[in-house]
């Protein structure tokens, strides 16, 4: 234990002194192996000290890289997705994987206050950071109240726009407010994983949220899927109280 830990410690005194900086990529297994005098098994281990420490990240297929600080992503009662990264300086990017019709399975019918097999649409997204994968959402939007959702124009728009909440603002005269927020951890899925260019074995963050309307009515059920070696989710508790809190006892 005592070789590899040693290792570990002396790259972690090379994050510090800024040898290699937020974003470098370290050298591959085997040219470190080869300064360490140790096989790659060994370097893994060591590797693998550091992964627990949050101060590098294993991007499957790229290598190793120092690990940036976490994006603090506010969750509170609106939806405030691209500004929580521009706060932190970052760019803000989205590309759309699909937008379709689908039956509303149970678990959607559920969320969204609707019968099961109801209409509804499903948009995904991928979202990025500084060009870099950090999230992978999912939209369930009931058909009934927004009857030309999946429009050519209104997906256009849509895509144009980059953000759910101004295109209900903009195309249904719609607010969109989140009514509450779920968040749990699990290992990524296969096809998640190549999208967020992650090992299977890596953690995520699942945030599944119901959203609502001015009044207060569930419009849409979300699920995304956090990059948890990147992402810290912060909740925020901004909802304005209708009446003073008084405690019952």
């Amino acid at each position: 234990m005592s070789i590899y830990a040693d290792i570990a410690d002396k790259l972690r005194q090379d994050i510090r002194q800024g040898i290699y900086k937020e974003g470098d990529k370290l050298p591959t297994e085997q040219q470190l192996a080869e300064v360490f005098g140790v096989n790659r098994h060994t370097l893994r281990q060591a590797i693998a000290l550091l992964r627990t420490d949050g101060l590098v990240r294993v991007e499957q297929g790229r290598g190793t890289f120092v690990a940036s600080a976490p994006i603090r992503y506010a969750i509170g009662q609106r939806v405030r997705y691209n500004e929580a990264l521009k706060s932190h300086g970052l760019i803000a990017e989205s590309k759309f994987l699909r937008a379709v019709q689908i039956p509303s399975p149970d678990a959607v019918a559920i969320a969204l206050e609707i019968q099961p097999g109801d209409p509804v649409a499903i948009v995904d997204r991928l979202a990025f950071a500084n060009h870099e994968p950090i999230s992978i959402s999912s939209g369930y939007f009931p058909l009934a109240r927004f009857p030309d959702f999946l429009s050519d124009i209104n997906q256009s728009r849509l895509q144009r726009l980059g953000s759910v909440s101004q295109f209900l603002q903009q195309t249904f005269n719609c607010d969109h407010i989140r009514r509450q927020t779920k968040v749990s951890a699990r290992t990524v899925k296969t096809q998640d994983a190549r999208l967020l260019a992650l090992p299977l074995n890596q953690p995520i963050l699942l945030a599944e949220s119901i959203n609502v309307d001015q009044n207060n009515i569930v419009i849409e059920y979300g699920v995304t899927r956090f990059r948890g070696d990147c992402m810290e989710l912060v909740f925020d508790n901004d909802i304005p109280s209708a009446a003073p809190w008084r405690p019952t006892e």
